[in-house]
């Protein structure tokens, strides 16, 4: 009974950063991010999404010079070592073009192509993309965010955002609602119900990256510490999946592929 293959592609994140909310520093180093990408391709990641700069609630940024010097040794040492495709997760134009030059396939924009640097070069590179949904910057994003639809805003925003990359020539799009990023827990809960609502506006295949966040900690508060929401995140992953999501990322790997196995098992 083990022909059963979960249908999102899963995504696995590598934080080569001191301060990210989960596992800020855990995997700092190239070897420790290195090997942390390389067990979670043996746990069977679809991709992996390399990011430099921490994007939780309050995070300072940090220079382009830094954040290439965090991400670019790791691209480099997975491209000669995996055949999983890498993501480059970045705000930062310059940082998206060297990741994709040492080996990155597509570029995961968390401001959505919101700035005409970075349209440009989304533009210039071609590469496939992804484009996200915040409301205000990491600094602030959290501070009260207000909607009067989010599910209506949202979907404008990604399709707005989308069919000006496809006019550019950006030739793949991918959305993103964006969980966690400027949305109290009813907005987020309302975005993942409306998953089905957000493909039909948009005509375009969603990631959804709702692993550990602390939306989970608003509804189980025992669950304060990023590593004790793996039920609330495989919860969130088996309703975005039910719901169409095509792609997960997560930090659990190898649970959230058996439980979507276990899921489809049920299913058939």
């Amino acid at each position: 009974m083990n022909d059963h293959k979960p249908s999102p592609l899963l995504m696995g994140i590598v934080n080569v950063t001191p301060d990210s909310f989960s596992d800020g520093g855990r995997f700092f180093s190239v070897q420790a991010a290195t090997d942390h990408a390389l067990r979670l391709v043996a746990e069977g990641a679809d991709w992996l999404d390399i990011g430099g700069e921490s994007t939780r609630p309050g995070a300072a940024p940090v220079t382009a010079e830094e954040e290439l010097d965090r991400v670019l040794p790791v691209i480099e040492a997975l491209a000669r070592r995996v055949a999983t495709p890498l993501s480059i997760d970045t705000m930062k134009p310059a940082v998206a073009e060297a990741g994709l030059a040492a080996g990155a396939r597509l570029w995961n924009d968390v401001t959505g192509f919101r700035s005409p640097a970075n349209l440009a070069k989304a533009r210039a590179l071609k590469a496939p993309v992804v484009v996200m949904h915040m409301q205000g910057e990491p600094q602030t994003m959290q501070a009260a965010p207000r909607y009067d639809d989010v599910v209506a805003e949202v979907a404008a925003f990604l399709k707005a955002q989308a069919e000006g990359l496809e006019a550019a020539g950006v030739p793949e799009i991918w959305i993103d609602p964006g969980i966690g990023f400027g949305k109290t827990l009813a907005h987020n809960l309302a975005l993942i119900r409306a998953i089905p609502t957000l493909k039909n506006e948009t005509q375009r295949a969603l990631l959804c990256g709702a692993s550990r966040k602390s939306l989970i900690a608003k509804i189980d508060p025992k669950a304060e510490a990023p590593n004790q929401r793996l039920g609330g995140s495989l919860a969130l992953a088996l309703a975005a999946a039910e719901a169409g999501a095509d792609m997960l990322r997560v930090h659990d790997v190898a649970e959230t592929r058996q439980a979507l196995a276990v899921a489809a098992a049920l299913r058939a």
